[in-house]
């Protein structure tokens, strides 16, 4: 009787763990480096949704998700794999993540892709990834620099720009951009005066300033990060008069640094992903609901590659890195249901009762055949010393 009483114990016990365990997800952006003020709201909003899809009792028979976050660096390649490794080690079923496009190739190709593991970046750019060889385990909801290097340079010549330098950070995602952006600047009949590189993590950025400010120009395209090198080659630009009027790639779009330059920016502009449509509107609303600041760069995309994950699962009838993967493209396009940020449990409950959804959510997410998002763009203009949205392109 002994025995049997303690087999019984046993068995239901097994049942409990395993209707409680958790689902690990993994959240892997750079904490520290130079786009650390981007991506405490990246992190929240892709939380945000692993959070309503958690609390809506619909994912997977009331199944919960719990979250590790891990530090990408942003641009320490080395210490990002060794993050992702310890998410992978810890038992994570996918990754919300990379960020910056050098850290994202690295992870993919040393970690996630060898161990299985479904990775969907929210904000690596480069058109290296296109061709990536992973096996179907990268995708990315924001997309790729060979688009939004065109969207940029014809902003440029929109804006009456007739010459100008360029400088990039001296990486991926840094040198795609610039490719791309210069020959298309250079096809408006716009004069590129000259083209340089720049590390980040610099004390001073002198040398490199005054290269920029010999060569000359209407305007300074700065294709970098804000918090790092191209922060300050914009102050020493505006410090030496060298420069006043700045062309923004999406890495150098934030609050942060209009709170650093205010006004002295007010002729600047960039572009970076995202839309104001239907989505847009929801996620804001969520995303405020939430305490979350979703004007920033990339949140709609970080929630959108949660939610991604989430419908995968459902949509494949298990919590496991394989059922991922096969599902995500037929979640995230036609044909289904139109499913926008909030609307999740809708979207788990159509999947449980084998119906297709299409999520659209924050970002009109489209996936092309290779699991990248096609993509709008947001024109962001500086005016009274913030950051305004003057349309999508």
């Amino acid at each position: 009787m002994k025995k049997l009483i303690l087999a019984a114990f046993i068995f239901a016990s097994t049942i409990s763990s395993n209707v409680l365990a958790d689902i690990k997800m993994g959240i892997i952006l750079g904490f520290t480096g130079p786009i650390e003020s981007l991506t405490p709201a990246m992190a929240a909003s892709a939380e945000l949704a692993f959070k309503e899809a958690s609390d809506s009792g619909s994912l997977l028979g009331g199944k919960k998700i719990s979250v590790e976050r891990a530090d990408s660096t942003c641009v320490d390649s080395a210490a990002a794999t060794a993050a992702a490794e310890g998410l992978v080690s810890g038992g994570v079923v996918a990754i919300m993540g990379a960020d910056c496009s050098g850290v994202t190739g690295a992870i993919a190709t040393n970690v996630a892709v060898p161990n299985g593991v479904v990775m969907i970046s929210p904000s690596a750019t480069s058109p290296g990834l296109t061709d990536l060889n992973d096996n179907g385990y990268f995708f990315r909801t924001a997309p790729s620099d060979a688009r939004g290097g065109q969207i940029l340079a014809d902003i440029t010549n929109d804006r009456k720009v007739k010459s100008l330098a360029v400088t990039h950070t001296n990486n991926d995602y840094g040198k795609g951009l610039a490719d791309v952006y210069v020959a298309a600047v250079k096809a408006h009949g716009i004069n590129v005066t000259v083209v340089t590189a720049h590390e980040e993590g610099k004390g001073d950025y002198g040398a490199e300033v005054a290269t920029l400010a010999a060569a000359g120009g209407d305007a300074l395209a700065v294709l970098g990060y804000l918090d790092q090198a191209g922060g300050s080659i914009i102050q020493g630009s505006l410090d030496s008069g060298a420069f006043d009027v700045f062309v923004l790639s999406d890495g150098m779009i934030g609050d942060s640094l209009t709170d650093r330059f205010g006004k002295d920016l007010n002729k600047s502009f960039g572009s970076l992903p995202g839309s104001t449509g239907k989505g847009a509107g929801k996620f804001a609303e969520v995303a405020k609901a939430a305490g979350i600041d979703s004007s920033g760069p990339y949140t709609g995309e970080s929630y959108d590659a949660a939610a991604l994950i989430t419908l995968a699962m459902q949509a494949g009838g298990k919590a496991d890195r394989a059922t991922i993967q096969a599902n995500v493209m037929s979640v995230a396009n036609a044909p289904g249901k139109k499913i926008y940020p909030g609307e999740l449990k809708k979207a788990l409950d159509l999947l449980a009762d084998g119906k297709a959804v299409d999520y659209e959510g924050a970002t009109a997410v489209q996936f092309t055949d290779v699991g990248e998002a096609a993509g709008a763009f947001l024109e962001k203009e500086i005016k009274g010393g913030k950051f305004k949205t003057k349309k999508q392109r």
